[in-house]
């Protein structure tokens, strides 16, 4: 038996649930982790409340990123060993001591990279990969706005798109997380809570706009992103941290300079392992060569993943949170 949180009701952070758990022997091409560090993310939320569906039913072990040592391969699995220092991105399972998962969606951790710090950037580390390079690939010079820039998949933006040449412009909701994100390669702070974004990004790019709006909040951004958009203008909507965004007339799109508009995801952009295993050099490399550094400014117990969620929820946290066993 191993520990791990799992949701048997969907609801608020109340319903996880610390217990212990049977994990058996990896199955073919699966491989058996001992983990070290699971990430904690908005994702999680989303499959805790139900807005997303459990892919294995309820009851699940929550969470979809981790870090761990292979302690034991399945038939089929030539690419990984035990002993091997892993990290992934995939549905459910990864707030526990030890868990099965698909060999496959695994990739091995660089030397000098810990398994805290690859739990932390799995997920926000590589959708901020395919967000700058892949969704818009972001140009030397291109004006980019990131809403909630000083969390976990915003501090990465800011410090990767600093470093592509862009010009970052970053919202955030308080002068603490506005000093964050200044120091993680925003140019530009503009605190949404009091001002008017769109009005103050028409300022700040003296008319100018921006190629491309990076939005991980959703409903209370929208449609007002829309208006920081130069004419042919990319609005990637990737998350939705106050709530959804409400069908709308794709003419609004047109009317505003013939936007484009799409709601990625990781999973598409990593779907085939090629795909994955470039998604993830290009990240590791980032990071090795010092150009983005991932902060893990909140650790957690693995039995106080409520705690958690209550202050990611409560937009109490910046950069990374982790949970460890």
């Amino acid at each position: 038996m191993t520990a791990a949180v799992r949701v048997h009701k969907h609801g608020g952070p109340e319903v996880l649930t610390y217990e212990q758990v049977e994990v058996g022997a990896p199955g073919q091409g699966q491989i058996k982790l001992k983990q070290h560090a699971a990430g904690v993310n908005y994702i999680d939320t989303y499959f805790r409340m139900g807005m997303y569906p459990s892919p294995v039913g309820l009851p699940f072990v929550s969470g979809n990123e981790g870090a761990g040592e292979v302690i034991a391969v399945g038939p089929g699995v030539t690419d990984l060993k035990v002993g091997d220092r892993v990290a992934y991105v995939t549905a459910l399972g990864a707030y526990a001591e030890e868990r099965l998962m698909p060999a496959e969606r695994a990739v091995k951790v660089p030397d000098g990279i810990t398994y805290e710090q690859a739990a932390a950037m799995m997920l926000k580390g590589m959708t901020a990969e395919y967000l700058l390079r892949r969704t818009y690939k972001v140009q030397k010079g291109d004006n980019i706005l990131v809403h909630a820039a000083a969390g976990g998949v915003g501090l990465i933006l800011c410090q990767w798109g600093k470093a592509l040449g862009a010009n970052v412009i970053g919202t955030v909701g308080s002068e603490d997380k506005g000093k964050l994100a200044m120091a993680n390669g925003c140019d530009h702070i503009i605190y949404y809570r009091k001002e008017d974004f769109a009005a103050r990004v028409k300022e700040i790019t003296k008319g100018e706009l921006c190629a491309v709006v990076y939005d991980g909040i959703g409903k209370t951004t929208f449609p007002a992103s829309l208006d920081c958009l130069r004419p042919l203008g990319m609005f990637a909507s990737f998350g939705s941290a106050s709530g959804q965004i409400d069908a709308f007339n794709i003419n609004i799109l047109q009317t505003k300079g013939s936007l484009f508009a799409t709601r990625p995801t990781l999973n598409t952009y990593a779907a085939k392992r090629a795909d994955l295993l470039d998604i993830a050099k290009n990240l590791f490399d980032v990071v090795g060569s010092g150009k983005v550094k991932i902060p893990v400014n909140q650790k957690y117990k693995l039995k106080d993943a409520v705690k958690a969620h209550q202050d990611l929820e409560g937009r109490n946290t910046t950069g990374s949170t982790i949970l460890v066993p």
